[in-house]
């Protein structure tokens, strides 16, 4: 009766003692409730950490993505006087190695009315090649065509702003801008229609509702701004890096700017996002620690429990290494079971995250998601493998150190303490 006395650790026989004592039975059945809140415990929360982060950082990439997409990650602003020689300086800047395109742009806010609505716009002139490498714009027509945009005369709208004033390709819209002409009376507002030659479906409702985009030449002209640009956009190969590219621009342009980088642009924004994913990481983290708590008081019951088994393994010649492993194993597959099946729960939603969104739209009649809100269509979400490896390794870690007090408990007792817990 001896056998398991010097058996190597983590043996086939503790195995077999741990996997049995998570076995339910009618006198343990509110140790083994306890256990399966455990379980429950930590497989919501690795899950719902999954799922949580995944969509923070959906939200992240998609809304940089869109507008990065639509505005350059550095742009060029005049100083002392106009950007004239917009041709040349682009020209220049466009020969470095970082620089994808360099796109100049007259830009201006105007008033917008279809039938009988108005709606404050950003009209942005440009020419049909820029058009082109903004893929956003260009890869996204609904409606009409960019076709001979340059002499069409016509401008380009964004959807929602299309459904709000009630026009489609071929309809006239009407800009009004409070920078006109100059009269004796004053400043008179600049009045003109267009004809809508595309609409675009940027996928963001702020700019879907609000970009006008019109034809270089004809911007100037409305804004009173001839053979000058307001600016230029820079993209670049790594946003990241933009920081490092600031000199170069410089010295490349030969004449004093006024640089401006997407991170000085929308610092607030993202700074935002960045505090309200940490504040959630926190917070949902204590879901995975109330369950390793539950794993503690689960074990700690398991161990006055066998009291009488533990003296008749120690009797037959156990160590107190042998009966410590025995209960960090039981604890311990709680915690790696349910990190598992948190893991596949998290993966698999967030795979399937928009279908379940619009089920669950259509179920309760209503819209979980408005893009007037959140300002994107569709529920984003990007798993992140780094991520997600810390978060399984924080579930795992918490749920082993929940087993090293009960399994020491265990291992204290010798057969005569043992018997009196029976």
């Amino acid at each position: 009766m001896s056998e398991p006395t010097g058996t190597r650790p983590f043996s086939s026989f503790e195995w077999m003692i741990a996997l049995r004592y998570l076995r339910p039975r009618n006198k343990e059945a509110f140790i083994s409730i306890i256990a399966g809140l455990s379980f429950l415990g930590i497989t919501l929360g690795v899950a719902t950490l999954i799922i949580v982060m995944s969509v923070m950082n959906g939200f992240r990439a998609e809304l940089l993505g869109k507008i990065l997409g639509i505005n350059g990650h550095l742009i060029i602003q005049p100083i002392d006087e106009p950007l004239r020689d917009f041709d040349g300086l682009a020209s220049r800047v466009e020969k470095l190695d970082f620089v994808n395109a360099a796109i100049p742009f007259v830009e201006g806010q105007a008033l917008a009315s279809g039938k009988n609505v108005g709606s404050g716009v950003l009209v942005r002139g440009m020419t049909r090649a820029s058009l082109d490498k903004m893929s956003l714009v260009s890869g996204n027509i609904r409606q009409g065509t960019l076709e001979g945009f340059d002499d069409s005369g016509g401008v380009a709208i964004g959807t929602r702003l299309a459904a709000q004033l009630g026009l489609f390709a071929g309809s006239r819209i009407t800009l009004v801008s409070p920078k006109g002409a100059v009269t004796p009376l004053g400043v008179a507002p600049r009045i003109k229609n267009y004809e809508v030659v595309a609409i675009f479906e940027i996928g963001m409702s702020e700019y879907d509702s609000s970009f006008v985009f019109m034809p270089l030449p004809e911007a100037q002209a409305y804004f009173n701004s001839p053979d000058q640009v307001t600016a230029i956009d820079l993209y670049v190969d790594d946003p990241d890096q933009v920081k490092e590219y600031r000199q170069p621009v410089e010295d490349a342009a030969d004449r004093s700017l006024f640089l401006v980088d997407w991170q000085q642009r929308n610092r607030t924004f993202f700074s935002a996002l960045q505090v309200e994913r940490n504040v959630m990481f926190i917070i949902l983290t204590l879901i995975i620690l109330v369950a390793a708590l539950n794993i503690i008081s689960s074990l700690v019951m398991l161990v006055k429990d066998k009291g009488h088994d533990i003296a008749i393994l120690r009797t037959m010649g156990a160590t107190r290494g042998a009966v410590m492993r025995v209960f960090c194993i039981s604890g311990a597959m709680i915690g790696v079971v349910g990190t598992v099946a948190g893991f596949v729960l998290g993966v698999v939603f967030c795979l399937n995250i928009e279908t379940i969104r619009q089920a669950v739209s259509s179920l309760l009649a209503t819209d979980l998601f408005s893009p007037e809100i959140y300002f994107l269509s569709q529920l984003p979400a990007k798993i992140d493998m780094t991520e997600t490896f810390a978060i399984l390794c924080m579930a795992l870690v918490l749920s082993l150190l929940a087993t090293i007090y009960p399994a020491w408990r265990a291992a204290r007792l010798d057969p005569v303490q043992a018997l009196r817990y029976e």
